[in-house]
C-alpha cells in the first residue's frame, strides 16, 4: 500500500496533501517548483524522511488545484496557510525548499501563529534580475512544449554533475509522462515566482530560523541565501549552513541534510 493522497477543501479551493509519521510534533514540508506534482512521489518522499517519523507527523502539501491564470508566491502562501487552518495545523515546524521556501517565508511573516520553527532550503527572498534567469529558461522550454528539454534543463540546474548524469535516463523517461496540463500548471507556478520580494519584511518573522544554502546553487546563486542571512543574523535564534558540492537540491542530495533539520527542530530555542 502506498501513502494515501488526501484533499483539504476550503470555501474557495481544494489542495492535495499527504502525511506520514507518528510523532507528536507536526512538521510541514513545502516542496519547490516541480514539473509534475510531488503527490506522485509520496512513497519516495516518505522513504527519504523515514528517520524523522518517530519525532514528527510530517505533512507534504501540493499547490492548490485549478490554478488561476496568475498565481503569485503570495497567493500560494495565502492558500497554503488557509489549508493549514482547515486541517487544524498551527505552531508547526516548517520546511520550505526553493519556491516552497518563499511560501514558507510569507507564511511566517503574515501568519506567525502557524509557525513554531522554520528551515529554509536553497531559496530566495528576492527573485529579480539574475535570480530569475534560470527560471526564465525553464519557462521558455515549457512554452515551447519541449518536455524532454525542460526535464533535462531542470535536472542539470538542480543537481551536481555526477548526480545529473546518474539520473539523466530517468529524467528522459519522466519527460514522456508529462501532459499538456502539467506544462500549463508548471508555467503558472513558475511565472508566479517572478519578481517575488520579501527582503524588507524579514524582520517580521518571529520564529527561530535555519537557512541552508549551497555555494554552487545554479538556480538562485548563493547571494540569495546570503541576503536572507544578512537580514536575520542579528538574531540569536538564526542559524546558517552552506553546503559545498551538492547543488541546488541539496535537500535531496546531501546525506546529512535531514539530520541538520532534526537537530534544529528538536533543540530548545535560546
Amino acid at each position: 500500500m502506498g501513502i494515501p493522497i488526501r484533499t483539504v477543501q476550503t470555501e474557495t479551493f481544494s489542495m492535495d496533501y499527504f502525511c506520514f509519521g507518528r510523532g507528536a510534533t507536526p512538521l510541514v514540508i513545502l516542496p519547490g517548483l516541480s514539473i509534475q506534482s510531488v503527490m506522485g512521489s509520496a512513497d519516495a518522499i516518505e522513504n527519504a524522511y523515514r528517520s524523522l517519523e518517530d519525532r514528527f507527523t510530517l505533512y507534504v502539501f501540493d499547490r492548490r488545484k485549478n490554478l488561476p491564470p496568475v498565481y503569485t508566491v503570495r497567493d500560494m502562501a495565502r492558500d497554503t496557510a488557509e489549508a493549514f487552518r482547515a486541517i487544524g495545523l498551527k505552531d508547526v515546524c516548517l520546511f520550505g525548499a526553493s519556491q516552497g521556501g518563499m511560501i514558507a517565508l510569507v507564511i511566517a511573516i503574515d501568519h506567525p501563529e502557524l509557525v513554531g520553527k522554520m528551515v529554509l532550503g536553497s531559496t530566495s527572498a528576492n527573485v529579480q534580475g539574475a535570480q530569475w534567469d534560470v527560471l526564465d529558461r525553464w519557462v521558455q522550454l515549457a512554452r515551447d512544449g519541449d518536455k524532454e528539454g525542460l526535464y533535462l534543463a531542470f535536472g542539470e540546474e538542480i543537481y551536481p554533475p555526477a548526480v545529473y548524469e546518474q539520473y539523466r535516463d530517468a529524467l528522459i523517461a519522466a519527460a514522456q509522462t508529462v501532459t499538456d496540463d502539467d506544462l500549463h500548471r508548471f508555467l503558472i507556478l513558475a511565472e508566479g515566482t517572478k519578481g517575488f520580494y520579501a527582503v524588507d519584511e524579514l524582520d517580521k518573522i518571529q520564529c527561530p530560523v535555519m537557512a541552508v544554502g549551497v555555494f554552487e546553487d545554479k538556480v538562485f546563486d548563493s547571494d540569495a541565501m546570503m541576503e536572507i542571512a544578512e537580514s536575520l543574523d542579528v538574531r540569536g535564534d538564526f542559524r546558517l549552513y552552506m553546503y559545498v558540492g551538492y547543488g541546488h537540491a541539496a535537500f535531496d542530495t546531501a546525506p546529512d541534510y535531514r539530520k541538520r533539520m532534526l537537530d534544529f527542530f528538536t533543540t530548545p530555542a535560546e
